[in-house]
């Protein structure tokens, strides 16, 4: 057998089936008989008991979770202490960032309730802290205050000691030697070691992963006694770790570097004949990890070993696939493996991700207790399969436990595990009743400060008041709530899903449906998609004919008398005629996306994120527009009149849109005029002309009259043209500063009406990233942010301001990651970074590009094909006034700036005059405030990527050189595009109030 990844026949499930249909399927077989029912409970309840009456004088997590409970202020003010304190390197942040976290929770009047030195110890040195940090006090004059007395080391060392403390009880050593030598000291049962970091984003990270993981094996091996498999350590590897991008777009390159690492480290682990088990991870990266996993395994150096295996995620809805998957494999091996059952611990993420990518539904179980049953399930496929599979049990409920054990039969063919530091008295007490049964303990390795951001979600996962932990550890909770079976909290199909979390497509209502997209990890998905795009007859990108001035007089003369017709058209037929055009984009999603590739060069992510942008623009202000313009507004007044405040459209609105959103921002100007009454006259960039005819063509389709949409193609001179023309009573347009300022002088100088301008324009948008930022969130939402969309967005970022104490780090991941992206072939679902929109483009970036390698400090300047690309450039300024305009492109620039001088900071981004986007990376909220109130910015994202707005959930739009306002997909837009008409009527006109005089008392 080779390593040859068509050697066995792809995983494949749906990748988000309907919660109904698998609880009716899990509730079939979920009872017991009355007998293993009281087996369970008396098993289960007994190790309830052992787990309320432990007493570890030294104490561990649970101990902690018990004394600061994440429903109180002060357990979730230490979670965000213990994921980013031990990290800042600078004393004055640590110090703010200590105050801020302190001063969210009662610290000071904590009483202890445990006895664990662990606890004890903790809570002493945050109460010490909280103490000499005084409430109301600022970060900077406490800061001074303490200095006085000498008070900020202690602060400093006292609560970094707490997180230590608290460290040692997540970590088994910092070093895999250190980990091997207290897992000795335990003689305990079977470890099996994590040395976990965040996943890679660089080559030189996933090279230092794979040294790590290969030092470790070695170590592990060689401390290993002569005992068989299972009963031997083991190493558990995370493929993200070892790949800078694993994700299912890179299918191809991920498969083609990754297998031959994975096989090399299986083959050390097979010479020791360790567990060699690959780690769980997020719903779209299963099948490329089931492709990596099988590929792998397949290779015949690793024939005869039982030692290799997977983990497998019961909340995930395809848990029983994969399983069947699995188990085929073994079969066509003639193999044993090893198989981890886990509950999952990306929950709220894959929660998230489904919802912003507008799935159909979600890959995971939205209920506690449907993951309860479906693991049970899988506990049972799998023990039924133990002539090929072991089965491993990660688990710290007692009642899960108790379950397995009666189905199980017996003691033998499996074993459970559990996270070291957590499930101590369980297992205690399991070890006691049955010594011959086996557990084994999964226990990360590595520094406090690198593990500690990810422990932090084992005690989240874990710690959440639903979770059995936390129950199981409050007295006041019956035995019997916990012995509560979960297929009765389920009850029906009907009690699937979770009452509160709503399907993607309907996160929106009830105003409106959310616009539908696409899981680029569902191979099946991405694969019809590619499919259908490449079937699409697209015309080759060119320019259109231009209009003449008589055209544009025609078009607007046109417009003016399409206007009272459709202006007459009751708003609920205007927006079901953009409701319908939302539909037609949604039906014809592969036919615009192939346009958007082909004529401005669209990667395929962005393509299909523009489509749903369209569509979210036409249903957004169909919604908003109905409420707006129906019958209007009755006012308050005297007895006796009626008074009635409405909205009518201006006349013909003049919509000049762009070329680097030629659909998306096209169909949202237009769509907004069209609702609020007007008649449109459009010129789109003479860039994009065939995607702007495509778009009217499907409005006129969708039922907007011919009378009140008119297209216009042709350069800047027919958009000032058009906005010169006496007759336009409105002008919205998105573009550059220059621009918009022209039109703006246009219209001012024009005699007659004063007509509305309603401008978006660019920026020289900021990111600030201080110490306390997670270094891999920093370096991907830069990434994305500056990068993504070759750079050509209005949002995206050109001026990163790092922290200069972190600033080495940061800067080197970032380019390190920027390196990893692909240049090249939009149509190429691989390709990260298509071309930018034509070669003047290119010319002024590059020349800008020549400049920069003369007076800054080059990070990273990328190379690309040939065409009109321009790969990613780092560079970095000494001064942030070395940057004087927007440079619309692949390109950033970073400045550093001292943990002091964050004011100054906040004055470099005001004096730029631009106010659209800002991003900031900090857990310190006061830090996050000070810059949301010091700055006039349009939308300022806070802890994530800064681009991509969504339509209604963020409404866009900036300040100053950045545009007029009002957001574009907010609720203030479309009164922007009408008049205001009150109409007061005298009721009393006709011989008196009848109303009032036949009321009654």
């Amino acid at each position: 057998m080779t390593s040859d990844p068509a050697a066995f026949p792809p995983f494949s499930a749906p990748y988000a089936p309907d919660d109904r249909a698998i609880a009716a399927h899990l509730l079939k077989a979920a009872h017991l008989s009355a007998e293993q029912d009281q087996r369970i409970d008396r098993t289960a309840a007994g190790l309830i008991d052992a787990i309320r009456a432990s007493d570890d004088r030294l104490g561990g997590v649970e101990d902690m979770l018990r004394e600061f409970a994440l429903s109180t202020k002060e357990g979730l003010a230490l979670m965000v202490l213990a994921e980013a304190l031990l990290r800042v390197p600078d004393a004055r942040t640590a110090d703010q960032f200590i105050e801020d976290k302190l001063g969210e929770g009662d610290f000071i009047h904590h009483e202890t309730k445990s006895s664990a030195f662990l606890v004890n110890a903790s809570a002493w040195a945050l109460g010490m802290s909280a103490r000499v940090i005084q409430p109301g006090e600022t970060p900077q004059g406490t800061i001074g205050r303490l200095a006085k007395r000498l008070g900020a080391p202690a602060v400093r060392a006292a609560t970094r000691q707490a997180m230590r403390l608290m460290g040692s009880h997540f970590v088994l050593g910092e070093t895999i030697e250190a980990a091997l030598a207290r897992a000795h000291s335990t003689g305990g049962p079977r470890y099996s070691f994590d040395m976990l970091g965040e996943g890679a984003r660089t080559a030189h990270d996933a090279t230092r992963y794979f040294n790590s993981y290969a030092s470790a094996i070695e170590a592990i091996g060689r401390a290993a006694d002569d005992r068989p498999l299972p009963d031997r350590p083991g190493i558990s590897v995370k493929l993200s770790a070892l790949h800078p991008r694993f994700e299912a777009t890179s299918h191809g390159r991920v498969t083609a570097e990754l297998v031959p690492l994975l096989i090399e480290l299986a083959r050390q682990a097979k010479a020791y004949d360790l567990n060699f088990t690959v780690d769980a991870e997020e719903a779209d990266r299963l099948e490329l990890s089931l492709d990596i996993f099988a590929a792998a395994l397949g290779d015949a150096s690793l024939k005869g070993w039982d030692g290799f295996g997977l983990a497998i995620q019961a909340y995930q809805k395809r848990a029983s696939d994969v399983i069947d998957y699995i188990d085929n494999l073994a079969r066509a091996l003639k193999r044993r493996l090893m198989v981890r059952l886990v509950k999952g611990a990306y929950w709220d993420t894959e929660i998230k991700r489904a919802q912003e990518r507008g799935l159909d539904g979600y890959p995971v179980l939205t209920r506690k207790a449907m993951t309860d049953l479906n693991y049970i399930a899988c506990a049972q496929k799998l023990l039924a399969l133990r002539l090929r599979i072991f089965p491993q049990f990660a688990t710290h409920n007692a009642l899960t436990v108790a379950t397995v054990l009666e189905l199980a039969g017996g003691e033998d063919g499996f074993e459970f595990q559990r996270l070291h530091g957590m499930g101590d008295a369980l297992y205690a007490q399991l070890a006691e009743d049955r010594p011959r049964l086996a557990y084994r303990t999964y226990a990360p390795v590595g520094s406090h400060r690198d593990l500690l951001a990810y422990l932090v979600r084992r005690l989240l996962e874990n710690g959440a008041n639903s979770s059995f932990v936390a129950l199981a550890a409050d007295d006041a909770v019956p035995v019997a709530t916990l012995l509560r079976r979960p297929a009765d909290i389920v009850g029906t199909a009907d009690g699937a899903e979770h009452p509160n979390i709503p399907l993607p497509r309907d996160l929106l209502q009830p105003q409106r449906r959310n616009s539908r997209g696409i899981e680029f990890g569902e191979r099946a998905a991405l694969g019809a998609l590619v499919s259908a795009v490449a079937r699409q007859t697209v015309p080759a990108a060119g320019s259109a004919a231009s209009a003449t001035p008589e055209q544009v007089n025609a078009a607007v003369a046109a417009a003016r008398q399409g206007f009272f017709a459709w202006s007459a058209t009751p708003a609920g037929l205007r927006a079901a005629s953009l409701e319908r055009a939302a539909d037609l984009l949604e039906e014809r999603k592969a036919h615009f996306i192939a346009f958007l590739q082909r004529e401005g060069g669209k990667t395929l992510d962005d393509a299909l994120s523009e489509v749903r942008e369209a569509a979210d623009f036409c249903r957004y202000y169909a919604a908003h527009g109905r409420k707006l313009f129906d019958a209007g507004e009755a006012m308050p007044g005297p007895t006796g009149e009626s008074n009635v405040l409405r909205l009518r459209g201006r006349g013909v609105f003049a919509a000049i849109s762009p070329w680097n959103f030629p659909l998306a921002i096209f169909l949202g100007q237009v769509t907004a005029a069209l609702m609020a009454g007007n008649s449109v006259v459009a010129k789109p960039a003479e860039q994009t002309p065939s995607i702007a005819a495509e778009a009217v063509r499907l409005l006129h389709e969708a039922g907007i009259p011919v009378t009140a949409l008119h297209l216009l193609q042709g350069n800047g001179t027919i958009g000032a043209a058009l906005a010169a023309h006496g007759d336009i009573a409105g002008v919205v347009f998105t573009g550059s500063t220059e621009v918009a300022r022209s039109i703006n002088r246009t219209l001012a100088a024009k005699d007659g009406p004063i007509v509305p301008l309603i401008a978006e324009t660019g920026g020289i948008n900021a990111m600030i990233a201080d110490a306390t930022a997670l270094p891999e969130q920093v370096a991907d939402d830069v990434v994305t942010s500056a990068f993504r969309s070759a750079g050509q967005r209005c949002s995206a970022l050109r001026l990163l301001f790092l922290q200069d104490d972190v600033a080495d780090r940061m800067i080197e991941m970032i380019a390190g990651a920027a390196r990893e992206l692909k240049v090249g072939d939009p149509s190429d679902p691989a390709t990260h970074v298509g071309p930018v929109i034509d070669a003047e483009a290119k010319q002024r970036l590059e020349a800008h590009i020549s400049r920069m390698k003369k007076q800054a400090r080059v990070h990273y300047a990328g190379v690309g094909p040939d065409g009109n690309y321009v790969a990613p450039h780092i560079f970095e300024l000494s001064d942030a006034s070395e940057l004087t305009e927007e440079v619309f492109g692949p390109v950033l620039h970073v400045v550093r700036y001292g943990a002091d001088r964050l004011d100054r900071v906040l004055q470099a981004v005001e004096a730029t005059g631009y106010g659209l986007t800002l991003g900031i990376h900090s857990r310190i909220d006061d830090t996050v405030e000070a810059i949301i109130d010091a700055v006039w910015v349009g939308n300022i994202y806070v802890n994530r990527n800064m681009i991509g707005a969504v339509v209604g959930v963020q409404p866009f739009g900036g300040h100053g050189l950045s545009g007029t306002g009002p957001k574009a997909g907010g609720p203030h837009y479309l009164a922007r595009f009408a008049t205001e008409q009150t109409v007061t009527i005298n009721t009393t006109a006709a011989g008196g109030n009848a109303a009032l005089m036949s009321g009654e008392e």
